[in-house]
């Protein structure tokens, strides 16, 4: 994180992440993820693999406006990514958030719910730019196959909303910003943020 001293990294970063909690639970207050396009640096990656040769990837704000927190999250209002745990490095400028993945519909057979059961998360690699601390990469992980089912739960259910159901019919590699792996804009791995 270029810009910071050894004493106030962690506190810039602690800083960071609370403004980014707050700004996650307006989002899904809103339902609408684009508000949180600000905090990523003009030129910022943000991807997730879906299968080893389907990936993500968004290249700068606006596609990560536009696609990662805009097209990629349609027919998911409603639904809520709660942080469990968090975990920060600031000798690399790295935060890796751990959350929860919950559609805010309540299964009326269990009275429950409906969530995500696998283990999902965000890891993030920061730098101080013009005087703040933005995202300069993030990458995702989830547990597909929990995902998979948790949504024909839902559409079996007949509490899925439309939206939703749209959704789970589209063709994924045909959506902007879906790659095969050789193809990727960035590399998953993300670059390592470099130590001062």
């Amino acid at each position: 994180m270029g810009g910071f001293d050894r004493l106030n990294r962690r506190g810039a970063m602690e800083e960071f992440w609370q403004r980014w909690l707050s700004d996650n639970r307006e989002a899904e207050r809103r339902r609408d993820w684009g508000l949180l396009a600000d905090h990523y640096a003009e030129d910022a990656t943000y991807g997730w693999m879906y299968t080893p040769d389907e990936h993500f990837m968004a290249v700068g704000r606006e596609e990560i406006r536009k696609y990662a927190l805009g097209t990629e999250m349609a027919g998911l209002d409603g639904w809520h990514y709660d942080y469990a745990a968090t975990v920060m490095d600031e000798s690399n400028g790295m935060v890796i958030g751990f959350w929860k993945q919950r559609a805010g519909i309540q299964d009326e057979a269990t009275g429950r719910e409906y969530e995500i059961r696998g283990i999902g998360g965000s890891w993030f690699g920061l730098e101080e730019r013009d005087g703040t601390v933005q995202i300069a990469w993030q990458r995702d992980w989830f547990d597909l196959g929990s995902t998979a089912h948790t949504f024909l739960a839902l559409a079996a259910s007949g509490l899925a909303p439309q939206g939703l159901l749209d959704r789970m019919s589209l063709d994924g590699p045909s959506q902007p910003g879906h790659y095969r792996h050789a193809d990727l804009p960035s590399t998953v791995w993300p670059p390592v943020v470099g130590d001062d």
